[in-house]
């Protein structure tokens, strides 16, 4: 066991003392972990629209503060709680902010991977174990988010939260796949399932939609149709296997019309990364009949709805959601770091800044003005 086993850590994290003001630089005391639970050293972590949209809370969000943000990261178990037995002190990992308990119904389905007991919980401030924050700044608790809190030096996480990972990986570069990436990809790879040679449209060309891109390159697709209303992102999304693009707002007709006649009918799957309905039904409406697959990843607001005409459905047409791409934390994103250490899945291109941690809210106003795709933010130096 480390030298710090069982006793209170003081370290440096960025705390978020109010819905989007700065966050500040404070030291903190990082509780011991209980049972289930392991403390993590956070070596590298990264910014995630994520984080941005639950610190301006400016959208109906719940707005839980003080809290310490921050949800990818690259780190390392400093020591365990009661009752873990697969993590030990000196594992390399990235805490994920959905979990696998392994003992729900959802853990032991072969299709599923949300977990009943660990599932993302947007609102919830403090552990499970004791309905208690780990976290304290002169005896006042200051809480979680998303069960992981990485914008801090130390930070508590359960068990089922973290992925053991090949201890070669650069933690600097893996640790932006403990989300939106493996989001996109997962779509693309485990739900899409794109065949060699088919034809893919891409929804929103943000860090999920090229990693959804770089699914459909890795799976050998011919053509990878780039959609975006943004037309400063269509010549980066080349690097991520995008051969055409459509800017919706240069057609007098709906992007679907557009997408079918570019494809003779309909492309064969297509994913959409956005969270907007009209591109939700443009998604689904631009695959072909009697074999298109279109799957929903962004996050509407929670009353949205959307129409579309039932024959879509009766012509063979198949609609799909996923969360998390499907993968299983603990199970399956050990794989994905596999996929990067055999050069299959290059993530150095999704990583566009860099900054160390007394400079995070440059990582703020980074993704505030849409600079970038990843910002890897050092715990140390």
């Amino acid at each position: 066991m480390s030298s710090t086993a069982g006793q209170v850590i003081r370290c440096k994290a960025a705390v978020a003392w109010e819905a989007g003001k700065p966050l500040v630089i404070e030291e903190v005391e990082v509780a011991p972990p209980q049972k289930m639970e392991v403390r993590l050293k956070i070596l590298y972590t990264s910014l995630c629209h994520t984080d941005v949209y639950f610190w301006e809370a400016n959208k109906g969000q719940n707005t839980v503060f003080p809290r310490i943000l921050g949800h990818e990261a690259g780190a390392i178990v400093e020591s365990i709680g009661e009752g873990v037995t697969d993590l030990a002190p000196g594992d390399h990992v990235l805490p994920v902010f959905t979990g696998e308990c392994k003992e729900c119904a959802h853990c032991k389905s072969a299709v599923s991977n949300m977990c009943s007991l660990l599932r993302i919980n947007t609102d919830r401030g403090v552990m499970i174990h004791d309905e208690k924050s780990r976290f304290s700044i002169k005896g006042k608790p200051i809480y979680h988010f998303l069960g992981t809190s990485t914008f801090s030096e130390y930070t508590v996480v359960h068990v089922g939260c973290v992925a053991k990972i090949n201890p070669l990986a650069p933690l600097e570069k893996v640790c932006v796949l403990s989300c939106g990436i493996s989001t996109g990809l997962g779509a693309t790879l485990n739900v899409a399932k794109p065949e060699k040679g088919s034809t893919v449209a891409v929804f929103g060309l943000g860090a999920v939609g090229l990693a959804a891109a770089e699914g459909a390159r890795i799976a050998g697709a011919s053509r990878i149709i780039g959609v975006d209303l943004n037309a400063s992102r269509f010549l980066p999304a080349k690097k991520f296997g995008v051969t055409e693009f459509v800017n919706p707002k240069d057609y007098n007709k709906p992007v679907q019309e557009v997408i079918a006649e570019m494809t003779n009918g309909g492309v064969d799957r297509s994913i959409e990364c956005t969270g907007n309905v009209d591109a939700m039904i443009s998604a689904f409406e631009c695959v072909h009949d009697g074999w298109g697959v279109a799957v929903l990843v962004g996050v509407p607001h929670k009353d949205a709805v959307f129409k579309t005409r039932p024959i879509n459905f009766l012509n063979e047409r198949t609609l799909k959601g996923t969360f998390f791409g499907n993968y299983k934390p603990r199970s399956d994103i050990p794989s994905v770091v596999e996929k990067y250490m055999n050069k299959e899945l290059e993530v150095e291109k999704f990583i566009t800044h860099e900054v160390s941690f007394s400079e995070i809210n440059k990582a703020f106003d980074y993704m505030l003005k849409g600079e970038g795709i990843r910002c890897i933010i050092r715990m140390e130096g």
